[in-house]
């Protein structure tokens, strides 16, 4: 942790600990304190690569879904027009995927083979 990020490994045993300067302790303490600090340290969320904290990715998400829920309600959601930005996608600046669920036909004939399959049953 110490060769990762010193720096946050500092504040996070400051702020936890009241620990200013960990040179001071043994070498097996330090690692002790650093294994024991929370999930959402700056060091361990650093090291794992997170941006923001499991508990606002999961606010993030809630408020996601109740803004679609209300969203659906409005005369954009029947255009499919303004629909509301995503938070989780903004904290992770990750974009999630849209999967459609719906068959594309190059022709009528191709149409009317797949609607005679499910209709058999065969779909």
């Amino acid at each position: 942790m110490i060769k990762f990020d010193e720096e946050a490994l500092i504040c996070d045993l400051a702020e936890t600990y009241n620990i200013y300067d960990y040179r001071q302790l043994p070498l097996t303490k330090v690692a002790v304190f650093s294994c024991g600090l929370r999930d959402n340290s700056r060091i361990k969320m650093k090291m794992s690569g997170q941006q923001v904290s499991l508990d606002t990715l999961l606010l993030a998400n809630v408020s996601d879904k109740l803004g679609l829920l209300v969203w659906y309600k409005t005369k954009d959601a029947q255009k499919g027009a303004n629909q509301p930005k995503s938070m989780v996608e903004t904290l992770t600046n990750v974009k999630t995927e849209t999967i459609r669920k719906e068959l594309v036909f190059d022709s009528g004939e191709e149409f009317e083979k797949a609607r005679q399959a499910l209709i058999k049953g065969g779909g």
